[in-house]
């Protein structure tokens, strides 16, 4: 008979839910403040060369090109502006590219590229640009601070976001390492022939029409796609499981059929359990990045 994933009672997935909330507050307090410092020393020249160097702002247009080919300042550029601008809201905003040959080539976008960015100038950051003035002292330096602050932020957060992934993809593919898995070459699969033999795994690939965190051939030879999901917070957790896991999940049923494929969900963070149990009802197995045992003991059930 073919082995079922586990299908979690509410009550299992509060307790799952309890350890998981305290597992991500250990890890989050616990983060080392260094990551920001360094981030915000880097910045913090970055800006103040900016500054300097073109006069207070006031010589960005005949600075474009040489500003926004390197990296660092080109950053702090973005970050003139409050919000600040991403790189892909720049290219529609500017009707630029923003690659480095592109900027050398065409001065006339990289200026207005600078126009961009001046558009959303933060006035109470830079006063003296729209009052047509030099700066106090004190005002470069609460520029310099507050926009170096804001960009050490932005970059810590997004270096734990992706880290906390890659941390959890690793953490699952050690453990498919001890419970007698062999990791293969990635590779795109669009029909079972293409999948790894039963006891193998790939890293992130395509599977069938969305890519999966982890391919996994069950000891039966059925397919476990496997999407590692952190969430920081219930509100986001919707977005990664519910609207991007769940939904992965329905489809690669309709492509594989139910009996060769077993989507799953990795999951750390905070979630809402009402949540969880739609993504369970949707055709996603769920088990948790604290209890990896949980997917390790129902994968060596599917074994003949």
């Amino acid at each position: 008979m073919t082995q079922k994933p586990p299908a979690w009672s509410d009550d299992q997935l509060d307790a799952d839910l309890t350890a998981a909330i305290e597992q991500f507050r250990e890890v989050r307090m616990q983060e080392p403040l260094e990551e920001y410092l360094e981030q915000f020393d880097e910045f913090r020249d970055a800006v103040d060369t900016l500054i300097e160097g073109t006069i207070d702002l006031q010589e960005l247009h005949a600075q474009a090109v040489e500003l926004l080919t390197d990296p660092a300042q080109f950053t702090v550029i973005r970050y003139l502006a409050s919000p600040a601008i991403s790189e892909d809201d720049l290219k529609v905003l500017a009707n630029a590219t923003l690659s480095k040959k592109r900027i050398e080539a065409e001065p006339e976008m990289a200026k207005r590229i600078i126009d961009t960015a001046l558009l959303g100038l933060d006035r109470n950051r830079f006063p003296w640009v729209g009052e047509d003035r030099e700066p106090t002292e004190a005002e470069r330096q609460v520029a310099v601070v507050s926009t170096a602050g804001l960009i050490a932020a932005q970059k810590v957060q997004t270096l734990r976001r992706n880290g906390a992934k890659d941390d959890q993809e690793d953490r699952v593919a050690a453990a498919l390492d001890a419970g007698g898995f062999t990791e293969v070459p990635r590779r795109a699969i669009s029909n079972t022939s293409h999948l790894p033999d039963p006891g193998e795994y790939c890293r992130e690939a395509l599977f069938g029409s969305r890519k999966a965190d982890l391919i996994v051939r069950l000891w039966d030879g059925r397919s476990m796609p496997i999407e590692c999901k952190v969430s920081n917070s219930s509100t986001n957790s919707v977005k990664r499981l519910n609207n991007d896991a769940a939904v992965k999940a329905k489809i690669w049923v309709q492509e594989f059929g139910t009996s060769n494929c077993v989507p799953a969900a990795v999951l750390s963070g905070v979630f809402k359990r009402h949540n969880l149990a739609t993504a369970q009802n949707d055709g996603l197995s769920l088990f948790w990045a604290h209890n990896l045992d949980g997917l390790l003991e129902f994968i060596d059930k599917t074994r003949p």
